[in-house]
């Protein structure tokens, strides 16, 4: 297979698979997101999922986040993990929105970036899923998939991200990154990886990551 064929495959894969798309992380607005995925750090999307309605019965937006010390939002958010950063984010990041956007959340990374505890990841998450603006937030997830397939080196998350956004088309980002997340998670996880139920890797992988578990699993027996 040529990797115009491979990508192709991946796509229409992932298209029967999930041909409706369930949004990982729980929201009602840009601000509600923006929370969320400061918290999915180094954290997993159903402990979060847990927190997020506790935080925002008291606060769902700026204003009234401001209102908390950064101590009760800690209280709150502790169990996700990274609280005492996360929270000082929280409060920081709620105040600017407040003093230099009315309390709106910005529609361009580059701005969502200057803001405390947002990083690239989180910023491409919110214009991808609050705005419908086209980006490919690479997670562990996609970063892991994107080298089992042959499709970017593994080198690092910003060579994936590139890697992504030159063999997809640009009108398919917003859905293929939530797609990958998805059928990383179903079928093709870092541990327990079976790779018969794994049908992109086993049909168009990288012959590596193909060898090396086939060795591994002759080892086992």
């Amino acid at each position: 297979m040529t990797k115009t064929e491979k990508v192709n495959f991946a796509i229409n894969t992932l298209n029967r698979l999930y041909p409706t798309i369930p949004v990982p992380l729980e929201h009602k607005d840009p601000y509600t997101l923006l929370i969320a995925v400061l918290l999915s750090a180094q954290s997993t999307d159903v402990r979060v999922n847990q927190i997020t309605p506790l935080l925002f019965e008291r606060a769902d937006n700026p204003y009234d986040m401001v209102k908390l010390t950064v101590e009760e939002i800690r209280g709150v958010i502790k169990p996700v993990g990274l609280s005492p950063m996360k929270s000082k984010g929280i409060h920081g990041l709620s105040k600017i929105l407040i003093e230099k956007y009315r309390g709106q959340v910005p529609r361009d990374i580059a701005l969502l970036e200057e803001l405390p505890s947002v990083g690239h990841k989180t910023a491409s998450v919110v214009v991808s899923q609050a705005f419908g603006i086209p980006a490919f937030p690479v997670d562990t997830h996609i970063h892991r998939l994107m080298y089992r397939w042959g499709f970017s080196n593994g080198k690092n998350v910003v060579q994936t991200e590139k890697d992504a956004k030159r063999l997809f088309p640009k009108e398919l980002w917003n859905n293929l990154h939530l797609q990958i997340i998805w059928y990383g998670r179903d079928y093709s996880p870092a541990r327990g990886w079976d790779l018969e139920k794994d049908v992109i890797t086993r049909t168009v992988g990288r012959k590596k990551v193909l060898d090396e578990y086939y060795k591994t699993k002759k080892a086992r027996k």
